[in-house]
Formats: C-alpha cells, sequence, structure tokens
C-alpha cells in the first residue's frame, strides 16, 4: 500500500467487528510503532497501557460512562485498546535508563559524546521544569507517539479510533496513574470495522492545498 493511498483509506472507526482480532505479529508491530517514535532529546516521556482482552478492555472502558458513554462500544468492541499516558515528571533516574540503554545501544561513539548528550538532555528538561510546562511539554511528545500508531494502524490494515472523550479521573483512578507519575493524554481502539461503522463509507474530506500551504 502507498502512502497516499494509506492516508486516503485510513480513517476514525465508528463501530467495530467484535468477533475480528488483530494477529499477533500485526499488534507486535503496532507496539514497535509507539517503541520507535520520536521524542524530543529522546526523552521518552511516555508509558502505554494495553489492553488485549475483555477484562482489560473492561477497565478502561469504566472511563467511558456519562457524558462519554458513546466511547463505550469503541472500547468494547475493539480488538485491542491503548491508553497512552505522558509522564508528569523526568527525574534523573528515569533520564539516567535513557543514558544507560543509549549507551548499550552505541549510540556514543566516546565518553566526551556521551556526556555532551545527556547534558544536552537534562538542560533542556530542565528548562521546561523551570517554565513549569514539563506536562504539557510531555502530552505533546505523546502525541507524536499517537500519530506514528494510527499512520502505521493505516499502513497495516488495521483501523483505529483515537479518543480524548474519556473520563480521565476514572481512569487515572482505575490504573494508579498519579502514583506512577504518569497522566492520561488519550486512547486508542485498534481493530477492524464492523457494518455499522458509516464514517469506512464516507468519502475523504479535508481543506484544499492552497488554503493550508504557504510555499515561501
Amino acid at each position: 500500500m502507498t502512502l497516499l493511498k494509506t492516508l486516503t483509506h485510513r480513517h476514525t472507526t465508528k463501530a467495530y467487528d467484535k468477533t475480528r482480532k488483530i494477529p499477533v505479529d500485526i499488534f507486535a508491530q503496532l507496539l514497535e510503532a509507539l517503541r520507535y517514535s520520536p521524542s524530543s532529546v529522546n526523552s521518552q516521556p511516555w508509558h502505554f497501557f494495553v489492553a488485549d482482552n475483555d477484562e482489560g478492555k473492561a477497565r478502561i472502558a469504566k472511563a467511558t460512562s456519562g457524558p462519554f458513554a458513546f466511547n463505550l462500544s469503541r472500547v468494547t468492541d475493539a480488538s485491542h485498546v491503548i491508553a497512552l499516558c505522558a509522564r508528569t515528571s523526568l527525574p534523573a533516574e528515569y533520564l539516567q535508563t535513557i543514558t544507560d540503554q543509549e549507551q548499550i545501544d552505541g549510540r556514543y561513539a566516546d565518553d566526551a559524546t556521551k556526556e555532551s548528550i545527556t547534558k544536552g538532555r537534562n538542560t533542556f528538561v530542565g528548562l521546561h521544569e523551570q517554565e513549569g510546562d514539563l506536562t504539557a511539554w510531555t502530552q505533546k511528545q505523546t502525541y507524536i507517539a499517537l500519530g506514528f500508531l494510527l499512520l502505521s494502524a493505516g499502513f497495516l490494515g488495521v483501523d483505529a479510533t483515537p479518543m480524548e472523550g474519556f473520563d480521565a479521573a476514572v481512569l487515572d483512578k482505575e490504573l494508579g496513574l498519579k502514583e506512577k507519575g504518569l497522566t492520561p493524554a488519550v486512547l486508542v481502539s485498534l481493530g477492524y470495522h464492523s457494518d455499522a461503522d458509516f464514517n469506512a463509507k464516507l468519502p475523504k474530506s479535508r481543506l484544499s492545498e492552497k488554503s493550508l500551504f504557504t510555499h515561501l
């Protein structure tokens, strides 16, 4: 599938076929899309909660009650659901795990390079801490991962639904997010649409190229 065909084919799924599951090898690739998503200074300021069974989906579905009930079936009927969460802090020990992993993966030519990259990352994180916008920044980074997940799902023929329509406080309590230093950013359901998915039948609609792009 070409990139353009992927972009024009994918859509926000409104109804899922609950009888269809994403093959294990396909879903493994989607997790890798999340893991390999880029982030500023390679901070990787996120954590992903994966529900691949009815019990796990039911836990996430608790956050789709009341005014968010319209998303309930999109959680319970999907093959998989992922809660993308952003870190509320990036303490020294967490940043050190990134440095250690980069060392293992051979990203440092020498100690001077390691020191320079580590110092730059720590400095950049410190600037956001000083500005008091660290959580907003980590959520922006998490949305980069969301984009990679949606594009990858479309490329692999998997339908997806990104959802901000959920009760963050309920999900926080259910998953113990605050105690883990996390805050929920967005939910994504994944699977295969059913015949009830009206959005799959509608033509794609976007603003024109002329209205979106200014060539300098």
